[in-house]
């Protein structure tokens, strides 16, 4: 029994089905690995819910805009769903479907006890402005309300949405509740119960599995990042910050490159004064294709899916890449990079500092404690170096690729979970 998405014409693929279609195949080559038969293979491939909702937006001009939301529980077997929010004009049902589920295999993976969710809205959040924004969200998330709650659904912030975002989902939720309620989302301010250390965690698990992917000092190792954003400027930090040379970056606007070694630090203060690293004036301007060609020694895609292809992946240098973002890389690329001897530290693994430490804030807030940074960087070091270790260990016992053996544990744990519960009749 296939669980693929039939194929398409290839003009017609969204970003989001080209996701999808990711998604189900690393499941496929799981579930052939770890012999499910065909009921429990498609009840890993289905959603447990999908829902898409209507949000209308007032402007400040008065006029109504309505666009579309997407809120998707895709498994939730091993606990609460869990998953962030994002707000991008491309976003759709299947992409949020595809992200959902790799959160699934991602919380199995490093062993919190999560399953996999997502939401999204289809907006530009560059062209509203605050108070529209704010309209938005708490529009959205009335309309997902019955679906989310700190022990139903904990939303996080993604890709458009940031604390503020959180804070005003809280109060949405807390209005409603008649009390606050701060465990019904994660990446929240401080003021209102967020953690030491979430900011940058995924940052920060990113350079914690690259660091362990290496295998050496990170003494002038050269590094590339796609994605100068919310993730890719705090990974290049943390890289530079323990001796690493990041050459060039980019973000949506443009790519820059310094083959002596960027000054990261600056160029984010540069980045946060003009909106972009474009026209950084310590740095020389770089197409965009030309960032994945650069001969470094680590490649850290941290934007958005599908952008390492079978197109450009015969003429990627790099030797690791750390992947920040989530499916970054197409299925035909990864058999290219496999052959020509490049480890990929996957998505469900590298990224995977975000979703620990929004565990950990979500502890907190149910237990009404808190731990300094000291302890929840500990923590997260602890969880990101054994996830790293198991799947290291079985990729060299059963000569599987680190995605690939990812995605055994992963999709394991969770197969596993549906055997020991059993079927409600």
């Amino acid at each position: 029994m296939s669980i693929m998405v039939p194929s398409k014409t290839p003009a017609l693929i969204t970003p989001g089905q080209q996701a999808l279609d990711s998604a189900l195949h690393q499941l496929g080559h799981a579930a052939e690995h770890l012999g499910l038969d065909d009921g429990l293979r498609t009840m890993l491939a289905t959603p447990r819910r999908s829902l898409t909702v209507s949000v209308p937006v007032r402007r400040e001009d008065g006029r109504m805009d309505v666009v579309q939301g997407f809120r998707v529980q895709h498994n939730v077997s091993r606990g609460p769903a869990k998953g962030g929010i994002r707000f991008h004009p491309h976003t759709d049902i299947h992409e949020v479907t595809a992200l959902a589920m790799w959160m699934t295999w991602k919380c199995a993976l490093v062993g919190i006890p999560y399953g996999g969710a997502k939401g999204g809205v289809s907006v530009d959040p560059a062209a509203l402005t605050t108070r529209e924004l704010e309209r938005l969200t708490r529009r959205y998330v009335n309309e997902i309300l019955p679906l989310i709650g700190p022990e139903k659904d904990i939303p996080a912030p993604d890709v458009g949405t940031d604390e503020q975002t959180m804070a005003w989902i809280m109060d949405t939720y807390s209005v409603n509740a008649g009390y606050s309620v701060p465990g019904v989302v994660t990446g929240k301010p401080m003021t209102l119960g967020g953690s030491l250390g979430r900011a940058g965690a995924t940052s920060r698990g990113v350079q914690i599995a690259a660091l362990a992917a290496l295998g050496r000092s990170p003494e002038g190792v050269t590094v590339a990042v796609q994605g100068f954003g919310k993730v890719g400027a705090l990974a290049a930090q943390y890289l530079a910050d323990v001796g690493c040379k990041v050459v060039a970056v980019s973000d949506v606007r443009g790519a820059v490159c310094a083959p002596s070694g960027l000054d990261v630090a600056d160029l984010r203060a540069y980045s946060a004064e003009t909106g972009s690293v474009y026209g950084y004036r310590h740095a020389d301007a770089l197409g965009h294709a030309e960032l994945f060609e650069l001969d470094v020694d680590l490649l850290v895609p941290a934007a958005l899916e599908g952008v390492i292809t079978e197109e450009n992946a015969p003429r990627i240098r790099a030797r690791l890449i750390v992947e920040g973002a989530n499916g970054p890389t197409t299925p035909e690329a990864d058999e290219i990079l496999a052959a020509s001897g490049t480890t990929v530290v996957p998505d469900i693994l590298a990224n995977a500092g975000g979703v620990i430490v929004s565990y950990l804030e979500w502890v907190q807030n149910m237990q009404a404690f808190s731990w300094s940074a000291a302890e929840v960087e500990m923590k997260l070091r602890d969880l990101m170096r054994s996830a790293y270790g198991e799947v290291k260990s079985l990729a060299a016992e059963k000569s599987l690729t680190l995605r690939q053996a990812a995605h055994v544990i992963g999709v394991g744990r969770v197969a596993e979970a549906h055997q020991m519960r059993g079927l409600y009749p």
